[in-house]
């Protein structure tokens, strides 16, 4: 009765599991088979098989959306401003354990409360102001915003982590001559590993998939990330379906390969963490 009881639980719980990755995976596969037909069969049946393997959707897309140049904007912005929020987060969560105060739990305290307010509801000031102050269409300007955006969640994840490593690492080292700056970059960043990792993947999708906020910063075609150049197959009175899920497809390609190369480390993060 128990090993029926057991069998049970397990088939159960596989068929549960198939059933929800059947539900994640259906909207990738939709647009993965859709990419090679022409606007015509989809219309028609967006759920059939195509009848051919055509690619020529694939080379238009590449040539129509300049997928080099979405490709290297991509991959600049997402590099620098995910470098940018594990470097001074991880300060600044560092400081604020370390030295404990009220001045730093008013600093947690705002930075906890301003990851409760929607982007969508300072939106309006927030283009208005910084356009104002000429700060849009420029790549550099949209890795500020962010590292502004981006800090909040990394300082209280990394503060949650640091508070667990003890002081005796720190002392040992102050008392053989090491200033803070090498005490931090040479004892405590390298423990931080786990959770720089799990902070790092989570942000390389946030900020890889994000449409809103460059659509609001950059301006120029040239400097437009992949996202947003696949919105060039979207017009007002007609879409171009077939070409623009294949540069669907092309945008989705480089992070899913990111994700598998690093789904290790997101395990190793979460159980690391977790001891921790």
């Amino acid at each position: 009765m128990m090993r029926n009881k057991r069998l049970n639980i397990a088939a159960g719980w596989y068929a549960g599991m198939s059933i929800l990755f059947i539900i994640f995976i259906f909207p990738f596969l939709l647009i993965l088979l859709n990419s090679f037909k022409s606007r015509v069969e989809i219309i028609r049946n967006p759920l059939t098989l195509p009848k051919t393997l055509d690619f020529s959707n694939y080379t238009e897309a590449y040539n129509r959306m300049n997928f080099s140049y979405g490709l290297s904007n991509s991959l600049f912005i997402t590099c620098v401003s995910v470098l940018a929020i594990l470097v001074f987060s991880s300060m600044l969560a560092y400081y604020l354990v370390r030295w404990s105060n009220k001045i730093s739990s008013i600093i947690l305290l705002t930075l906890v409360s301003s990851m409760l307010i929607p982007f969508q509801s300072i939106m309006i000031p927030f283009v208005t102001l910084y356009g104002n102050l000429h700060m849009l269409n420029s790549r550099w300007a949209l890795i500020f915003f962010y590292l502004g955006f981006g800090i909040s969640l990394a300082t209280f994840m990394y503060h949650g982590f640091i508070k667990t490593v003890p002081k005796d690492l720190e002392e040992a080292s102050l008392m053989d001559g090491a200033g803070r700056v090498q005490v931090f970059w040479k004892i405590i960043f390298p423990i931080l590993k786990p959770i720089s990792t799990t902070i790092a993947i989570v942000d390389v999708l946030w900020i890889w998939n994000d449409f809103l906020l460059p659509s609001l910063v950059l301006l120029s075609k040239e400097q437009q990330t992949l996202p947003l150049s696949t919105y060039y197959f979207f017009g007002k009175y007609t879409s171009n379906y077939g070409v623009a899920m294949a540069a669907l497809v092309m945008a989705i390609i480089p992070v899913i390969i990111f994700y598998l190369i690093m789904q290790k480390q997101i395990i190793k993060g979460v159980v690391e963490g977790a001891v921790k």
